[in-house]
């Protein structure tokens, strides 16, 4: 039996996180962490330090937002609990470096998207990347989505810079006219990114490529946040089994 805390368990990811920990025989939900919370029928905390102080708990699952992450990681590795992590916004040297705080056995599960589907994408994105000189991913979120481009694109854009080897040699920004600076894109890793933030979405992405004569198109769409559940649950189940930096889902799908 798992026994979970779930930091930012008033939004919406951290909502369906509950009900999913509740709904799984192999795991316990001992408490919320969210100042913004009202009234639950499980005891809520206003930060993880109230949390550790009157809970035991194995595994925090974070879906807070950019700026409180880092701090609850900060109180949470230290004291050997496990962390699920899927706000994104933390740089790969600062995962590291709180991956380091945590003693020996405990581990940081960082997962930029939990949904089977995204990896897979993922996957097969950087599978198509030596084949196409050039390749864009363009990604679509709901308007309140705190940062922009999604943790999810940048992953895929410095997978298919690793995997092709070469940069693209189309037009990038130095064909952005004056006063529309930006509308190439994000270059990460030579791939440019694209975000769109808008009403009627809750994630796509697509990952287009060019060759001479053709394009391929990689599209991936969660219609509904109980999509990324099955791998936070996943997620959950395997942690307790790592020590250290674990990034990506597909760690845990292979």
């Amino acid at each position: 039996m798992r026994d979970v805390a779930v930091a930012g368990c008033a939004g919406r990811m951290g909502a369906a996180t509950v009900a999913a920990v509740r709904s799984a025989e192999d795991m316990r939900l001992v408490c919320g962490i969210d100042p913004q919370a009202g009234a639950a029928d499980f005891p809520v905390y206003a930060t993880v330090e109230q949390a550790l102080e009157n809970e035991k708990f194995d595994v925090l699952v974070d879906f807070t937002q950019p700026s409180v992450v880092e701090g609850n990681l900060r109180a949470a590795l230290p004291a050997g609990v496990d962390c699920v992590v899927g706000t994104t916004g933390l740089g790969a040297e600062k995962l590291q470096e709180l991956a380091d705080l945590a003693p020996e056995g405990t581990a940081l599960f960082f997962a930029p998207n939990f949904t089977t589907g995204a990896v897979l994408m993922m996957q097969f994105a950087e599978a198509a990347a030596p084949y196409f000189p050039e390749a864009e991913v363009i990604e679509f979120h709901h308007a309140r989505k705190l940062d922009a481009p999604s943790g999810t694109a940048v992953r895929t854009a410095r997978m298919i810079g690793a995997s092709r080897g070469f940069e693209s040699s189309a037009p990038g920004k130095e064909t952005e006219i004056e006063g529309a600076t930006g509308a190439r894109g994000a270059l990460v890793d030579g791939v440019p990114v694209h975000s769109v933030r808008s009403m009627g979405f809750v994630a796509k992405q697509e990952v287009v490529f060019g060759d001479m004569g053709q394009s391929l198109t990689i599209t991936h769409d969660s219609w509904d946040r109980t999509s990324y559940m099955p791998g936070v649950l996943l997620g959950i189940r395997r942690v307790g089994a790592c020590s250290g930096l674990v990034v990506g889902l597909e760690t845990f799908m292979d």
